[in-house]
């Protein structure tokens, strides 16, 4: 072994050269023009390269994909823009041939480098957030063409560069297996948790409850005892603002209202100027107006401001348990009717109308049955989410046995026999 003067890499055998990737590497950007019809798009994953439907209108989108340039199939292909944001893919090696967006930096292996045996390393400076930490101010945000030429890689003969490959491919396919395999039992338990929690705030405890007619198409039945009332007559829709000394809340779909520097994935840029954002006491009823569709709404447990694009609405009366009532606006039959009722699509975002959820007709059982409910479905909901950690926890190993085996290989600490 020697040292292979490479921080990250450590040493390397005697037999492996080291050299910077612009010498094994011919960078290409080859805008498609007139000719995108003829190609798929394509894009970077966590699944790595995949492809994608002209038509899907997730995230910012190009009006014409004529700017858009050519990756062929067994092509590098990295994004190395925003990389505070380490949720994110960072490099693939594409099976197609397509068109992906003029951002992403594109690159062909030369004559005696293997592309596969490429994109494991450069698996490993991603997962290890190498990328992240290039450049003489020590963080950056972005990294170029010419940033990525000159990192430097490890390298054996191209036999043993293809066996590594290989051996690499088999052993992480395997891997991958494992993780869909349970990735899959997560999203059951998902499911059955979102079931648990629509018949619970729809239905009550009681199978044999009694049912009426609710007044609402998109919910028919409700139990008989039940009153249906609309939302706005019991909260109201407050404005206060000018309290920019206060912490800065985000809201999510998974965890509702917490502090925005609580969450390492939270990447909603903050104004400068807080002043605008609206305030919010502990037991407010916020809502994402543009995702409300997709589950952003929630009770918060947080004093501090949002931003100006949320609704922060205060109960009018006592007649509401919060905690029932924070399930209740968070279930499908709810959010399938948010969607509706937004009734339009801007800039990527559905927009709900505060009039629209005014009029919105919410279930008000009995003040003790509300609050049997919601303890009902703190510990239900309490035991599946703990079964759905011990689950992520596995793919966690997983993922950190994937990204040991690969470095191990691809730096020659061992040998493929």
């Amino acid at each position: 072994m020697k040292d292979s003067k490479i921080e990250w890499v450590g040493e390397i055998p005697e037999t492996w050269e080291v050299v910077k990737v612009k010498h094994k590497f011919r960078y290409k950007k080859e805008i498609v023009g007139c000719y995108c019809d003829d190609y798929d798009r394509l894009a970077l994953t966590m699944q790595n390269v995949v492809k994608r439907s002209k038509d899907d209108n997730t995230g910012l989108q190009p009006d014409k994909f004529e700017t858009y340039q050519i990756l062929r199939k067994d092509e590098l292909v990295f994004k190395l823009i925003d990389l505070q944001n380490v949720s994110t893919s960072r490099v693939g090696l594409s099976p197609f041939t397509g068109i992906v967006s003029p951002t992403y930096i594109i690159l062909r292996a030369e004559k005696g480098m293997s592309p596969r045996y490429a994109e494991k390393y450069f698996y490993v400076l991603w997962k290890n957030q190498i990328f992240n930490a290039l450049g003489d101010d020590g963080v950056r945000s972005n990294l170029g063409k010419d940033d990525l030429f000159d990192v430097r890689m490890p390298i054996p003969l191209i036999d043993e560069q293809q066996r590594i490959a290989d051996f690499l491919d088999k052993e992480c396919e395997k891997i991958d297996g494992l993780k869909a395999d349970i990735e899959a039992q997560i999203d059951t338990l998902e499911k059955y948790k979102r079931s648990v929690i629509t018949e619970a705030v729809t239905h009550g405890l009681d199978p044999n409850v009694p049912m009426k007619d609710s007044g609402a198409g998109w919910m028919p039945q409700v139990p008989a005892h039940w009153q249906v009332h609309k939302f706005k007559y019991h909260l109201q829709l407050r404005g206060i603002k000018n309290q920019a000394e206060k912490q800065v809340l985000s809201l999510y779909r998974d965890y509702g209202v917490v502090p925005k520097d609580s969450r390492d994935d939270n990447f909603n840029v903050t104004s400068e100027d807080t002043s605008n954002y609206r305030y919010v006491r502990v037991g407010d009823f916020v809502v994402n107006k543009m995702k409300a569709w997709q589950g952003s709404v929630a009770v918060s447990n947080y004093e501090g401001i949002v931003s100006p694009a949320y609704y922060v609405y205060e109960f009018s009366d006592a007649l509401i348990d919060k905690r029932y009532f924070h399930f209740l606006m968070r279930n499908r039959t709810y959010t399938t009717e948010f969607r509706r009722l937004s009734g339009g699509i801007r800039e990527g975002q559905w927009d709900l109308p505060a009039e629209a959820l005014g009029n919105t007709l919410i279930l008000i059982p009995p003040l003790p049955e509300q609050q049997a409910i919601a303890d009902y479905l703190d510990e239900k909901c309490a035991q599946i989410d703990e079964l759905i950690s011990q689950k992520q926890s596995q793919i966690e190993t997983l993922e950190t046995y994937k990204k040991s085996l690969i470095f191990e290989y691809v730096t020659g600490k061992k040998e493929v026999v």
